[in-house]
């Protein structure tokens, strides 16, 4: 059973969200909050596997709530997804360096949104291609180096392959065939390298890709 936190100031949307969530088998809404403090509190009483999340909301907001969770060890296994009504914007990149798993649009549709939740929930981050090319249009504007290139260090040359590609915005399946192995052991090369780098996601890898030098813009 996946377990959902709906964290909004927007009752209509919360009862909305949950009604869609609540009629599938698989998943279950064990909470609603209207702001990111208390949020933060029933995160903690309920350990959801998702937390669903506005990034504009009173007392604390989605990102500042998303950094708290990210940076608690005892809540490592909540993956949190933002909720955002402009798409992919400076406030869903700040998400993502906090530490969400991905975004989703707000008036997206119902068949999208329990694909969503169920992806969210294997540790897959909700990065498609296309989002993927705006991150990587936001380094070309303006470029971050920071000290995330260390790390790196520790990885193998096939874990630095496999990262680049997930940079990219390729799948597992993708990923295999370009490095002609086995899906299973593309996802055993991420999963290692997120281990060494501290990513809770695939979407910390790719910041992390860009951040550190490993991948540049003009690799699209």
């Amino acid at each position: 059973m996946i377990r959902v936190l709906l964290v909004d100031d927007q009752p209509l949307l919360r009862s909305g969200f949950r009604a869609l969530l609540d009629l599938e088998d698989d998943i279950e809404v064990v909470a609603e909050a209207g702001d990111g403090m208390e949020g933060l509190a029933l995160t903690k009483e309920h350990l959801p596997d998702i937390v669903l999340i506005d990034i504009q909301m009173p007392v604390v907001d989605g990102i500042e709530a998303t950094r708290r969770i990210a940076a608690d060890p005892a809540l490592a296994g909540v993956h949190v997804v933002i909720l955002t009504n402009y798409g992919f914007d400076e406030y869903v990149f700040d998400a993502l360096r906090a530490g969400a798993a991905g975004f989703l649009v707000k008036d997206i549709v119902p068949e999208d949104l329990l694909h969503s939740v169920r992806v969210a929930a294997r540790g897959d981050a909700l990065l498609a291609p296309s989002i993927t090319r705006k991150l990587i249009n936001r380094y070309v504007t303006q470029p971050l180096h920071t000290g995330a290139g260390t790390g790196l260090k520790e990885l193998t040359n096939r874990e630095r392959e496999a990262v680049a590609l997930v940079a990219q915005g390729l799948s597992n399946d993708q990923i295999a065939d370009h490095m002609v192995i086995s899906p299973m052991t593309a996802k055993t090369h991420i999963n290692r390298a997120m281990a060494k780098l501290h990513a809770r996601d695939r979407a910390q890898l790719v910041v992390l890709a860009y951040e550190s030098g490993l991948v540049a813009p003009r690799d699209r």
